[in-house]
């Protein structure tokens, strides 16, 4: 797909009869300087912008001073093309002040980024993705820088695995005002108030979710994490239960762990318990290890390793019972 010229209504190409010292050149810095990598954009220079993107791809923000997802995207645009360091160039084209152009490009909604090569149009996306999002989708094109920063997503991952979860939290917190229309950044918020024992608060973020995404995997996952740290056995009664290894005091320290976050304990606990006694609580270790695959995600190492355990345990008891 080609970029139109708004002058001419032809599709816009650029100038390789020129002589090449016409050809419109990136911004040389000063030594020492960093490259310029972020212009503005508008009717005396997309023909130059154009031509610029025969020598290095361009980045095409459209946007308006009025939309809100657009005040959110472009300082994440601007950051990534400090970043990449001239890999591309970030140009950014107000709709509102060209609004012939933004009608021959053909946006409809803003924010729209394009990414132009050569003259054509390379490829686009819609709407104001989070960061994370749109590293992978500039990864597709460019090679990451080496000292990229990790993403606030990565960020709250370590700070988890850390036990950090209030800066989990705060990360969360920010990314869901930020993207309100991204629910997952919700669940996530979720996901670290129940590692702060705070599920009450967890379970108001999710009641207050879309009902689609109420009731979908990831949100179901985190209200089994809620219902772990209600059903589990607090320390004192654990330590109750003494030198008890009957079927109700493995499940009680097999949900204590599971509650801990200390899973594949948990799990192994649960499997065993549904070996020597599948009867216990109604089928409990089953419909629990159940429960903790959706906590952990279908795609989880430990989910995709247990269910092949619980698979290959119920395949084999089907088999000893047939006549």
């Amino acid at each position: 797909m080609s970029i139109v010229d708004p002058r001419t209504g032809e599709p816009l190409t650029a100038d390789t009869s020129a002589p090449q010292e016409a050809q419109s050149q990136p911004a040389q810095a000063e030594a020492g300087e960093p490259p310029e990598v972020i212009i503005d954009v508008d009717a005396s220079n997309i023909q130059q912008v154009l031509e610029l993107s025969m020598q290095v791809p361009v980045l095409l923000e459209c946007w308006a001073p009025w939309c809100g997802p657009c005040k959110n995207l472009m300082p994440v645009l601007e950051k990534l093309a400090r970043e990449y360091q001239g890999a591309f160039l970030l140009a950014k084209l107000n709709i509102d002040e060209n609004q012939e152009i933004a009608a021959q490009l053909g946006v409809r909604s803003v924010p729209d980024v394009k990414l132009v090569s050569q003259g054509g149009l390379v490829d686009h996306f819609q709407g104001a993705l989070p960061e994370k999002e749109i590293r992978e989708w500039l990864g597709r094109y460019f090679p990451a820088p080496e000292d990229a920063p990790a993403s606030p997503e990565d960020q709250a991952a370590e700070a988890l695995a850390a036990g950090d979860a209030a800066t989990a939290r705060a990360i969360y917190q920010e990314l869901a005002q930020q993207y309100p229309d991204h629910t997952a950044y919700q669940v996530e918020l979720a996901r670290t108030l129940v590692a702060e024992g705070r599920g009450e608060e967890a379970r108001s973020v999710l009641d207050n979710l879309p009902p689609e995404e109420r009731d979908a995997a990831p949100a179901r996952g985190v209200r089994a994490s809620i219902e772990f740290g209600e059903e589990a056995p607090s320390a004192e009664e654990l330590a109750a239960l003494g030198e008890r290894d009957d079927s109700e005091a493995q499940y009680l320290r097999a949900m204590r762990r599971v509650a801990d976050g200390d899973y594949e304990p948990g799990l192994e606990g649960l499997l065993a318990l549904m070996k020597a006694d599948r009867a216990y609580g109604d089928d409990a270790a089953r419909k629990t290890l159940l429960r903790v695959f959706d906590a952990l995600g279908a795609d989880h190492p430990l989910t995709v390793s247990y269910r092949r355990k619980l698979f290959a345990m119920l395949s084999l008891r089907w088999l000893a019972e047939e006549p």
